[in-house]
């Protein structure tokens, strides 16, 4: 090193001059590149006693970097020179017994959240962050989801040129104390551009967006403390503030407006949900959503999709099962309230159903353990297409994982009798509306869908529970002598109400997919089709010839007995 020693010393003297200067140590530029030619050195030299030298000069660079921030205009120098300081810290920390993360938290608290709208500093954070992703997660991993509000914003703000590296930090955004909050969020992404695009406005620079924010949430503080108080005490929400929180044009949202401020916050508090009903927060939306919109809004619109899909994948790949039962009944609540955009929202719904189904495929008992939430979104069938739609995918899921199980005969049972109670509902005519001679053809397929799926979800469920067969052909038998049925669902019933009457076809048609030790006399092998003839069923049970078999052999003359 004997070439580098003026070079190892020049650069030590300037932080050596700059931690006794009375000025900002990001106001002179030479401090960053003396911090990022002393941590080469050090990664070069390998040596102990050349980083214990240098650390004492740049901790105390950084805390008089992080003590000038409020007083300082150099926003962007001075988060460069802080991520340079923060990255000799995880690199040589270990040599020094130095623990980043009380720094790391205060690049977080202190720097990031008033500039993260700065395209060079959301840009460096990222690359930071993919960096050294294994690190953190290791030593500190509760540090990226304490903070995934934060970043969310970031992205938010600067999408399309973060965009590859963001997805590589996201997965590491999803922990088990963040893992409820990080959903709604995720859907929230249109609102939180809403929201960051008013503050925008009102301080008519996009560049110091962050610094707006935080003194928002400093003059709210008191009546933000005021409203959690009438919250918890009289039981009034927060948001019902009427009137009074709508701005001059009453189409955005007021500043002081609570709901306002939750979107805006930068750390993650643990509520997975907090009830929104604010006026001008759904005025806002509304104005978002029909006016015309800006490209960051555009992009947005992408990007929660994409989000979603790498949360849904790690979520089924990594979380436990009570984690996943938890999220469900909030997923549920969220599928009719989102950003009203038609394209976002069929995105999103298709999500949110395919990880429903999915999740009951990796654990059928999660149907038992949810049947309050499921007979609810059953109860909702009526309101609009999106919860009608739920209705129909969990009404599937019930038939098919019946229930929940051959041993949950309880919930079962429940379920059951919820599903008959629509079944009876849709059959009767002031619900179907068939009698009326205009304007039903729509309302009449959809109902008819509806009716499809019921009845296949009885059928199905008393297969798995035959305790429930007897019910089961009385509804079905309902459905056959109505006479306002759409031909589709009578055909459906008449089929599997032939179908009850073999229970070794019945089991096999109507039966669990997954292999059951459960058989019937005549249960049918499906497993066994690709190298054998598994069975010759009479296909006049399936309603494929009207009256009587035309062939003079029985069922049991064609499936031997054992």
């Amino acid at each position: 090193m004997n070439d580098q020693d003026g070079d190892w010393n020049y650069h030590l003297r300037i932080l050596s001059n700059s931690a006794r200067d009375s000025t900002d140590p990001a106001s002179d530029p030479s401090v960053l590149q003396s911090v990022k030619k002393l941590h080469g050195f050090c990664k070069l030299e390998n040596s102990d006693d050349l980083v214990a030298r240098i650390y004492p000069q740049i901790n105390k660079v950084f805390q008089r970097s992080v003590a000038s921030l409020s007083q300082s205009e150099s926003g962007t120098s001075k988060s460069l020179l802080l991520l340079a300081i923060l990255q000799f810290f995880l690199d040589f920390g270990d040599m020094v017994l130095h623990d980043a993360d009380p720094s790391l938290r205060t690049f977080f608290r202190s720097c990031l959240s008033r500039e993260f709208s700065d395209a060079a500093v959301a840009e460096a954070t990222c690359e930071f962050l993919v960096e050294n992703k294994r690190k953190l997660l290791a030593s500190f991993p509760n540090l990226l989801p304490q903070f995934f509000p934060l970043l969310l914003k970031l992205i938010a703000w600067n999408w399309e040129k973060l965009e590859k590296s963001f997805l590589k930090i996201f997965p590491g955004l999803i922990s088990p104390g963040s893992f409820l909050p990080l959903f709604p969020s995720i859907l929230d992404l249109p609102m939180l551009v809403v929201a960051l695009e008013k503050v925008e406005r009102s301080s008519g620079s996009g560049s110091r967006v962050g610094g707006s924010i935080a003194s928002i949430q400093k003059s709210a503080a008191p009546e933000m403390l005021l409203a959690l108080m009438d919250e918890a005490y009289t039981g009034s929400t927060i948001g019902d503030g009427g009137d009074d929180s709508e701005s001059e044009d009453n189409n955005t949202i007021d500043v002081a407006d609570p709901l306002f401020l939750e979107l805006l916050k930068d750390e993650n508090d643990g509520l997975a949900e907090r009830h929104r009903a604010s006026p001008a927060l759904n005025a806002a939306l509304q104005a978002a959503a029909s006016g015309p919109r800006s490209e960051r809004m555009k992009q947005t619109l992408k990007i929660a999709p994409r989000l979603l899909d790498v949360y849904f994948s790690v979520t089924l790949r990594d979380a436990n099962d009570s984690l996943i039962c938890a999220l469900i009944p909030l997923l549920m609540t969220r599928n009719s309230t989102m950003f009203p955009d038609k394209t976002f929202s069929h995105e999103i719904r298709r999500r949110l159903l395919e990880f429903v189904l999915a999740a009951f495929q990796r654990s059928p008992n999660f149907i038992a353990l949810l049947k309050k939430p499921i007979i609810d979104r059953l109860g909702e069938a009526y309101d609009d297409s999106a919860k009608r739609e739920l209705a129909l995918q969990l009404c599937w899921a019930i038939g098919e994982y019946g229930g929940g199980g051959e041993s949950h005969k309880e919930a079962a049972r429940e379920l059951f009798e919820s599903l008959e109670l629509l079944l009876y509902e849709n059959l009767s005519s002031s619900r179907l509306g068939l009698r009326q001679e205009s304007g039903n053809a729509s309302r009449r397929t959809t109902q008819s869908r509806l009716l499809c799926f019921v009845v296949t979800a009885i059928a199905k469920l008393a297969t798995y529970h035959r305790e429930l067969l007897p019910r089961a052909r009385v509804a079905l038998g309902k459905v056959v002598r109505s006479r306002i049925s759409d031909a589709r669902v009578w055909r459906r019933a008449h089929d599997y109400l032939g179908l009850m009457n073999e229970p070794g076809i019945c089991w096999s048609v109507l039966g669990p997919s997954r292999v059951s030790e459960k058989r019937f006399p005549g249960t049918v092998n499906w497993s066994e089709g690709g190298d054998r003839v598994v069975a010759h069923i009479p296909f006049h049970i399936l309603s494929e010839q009207g009256g009587p078999p035309f062939h003079d052999f029985a069922l049991s003359d064609v499936i031997i007995k054992n």
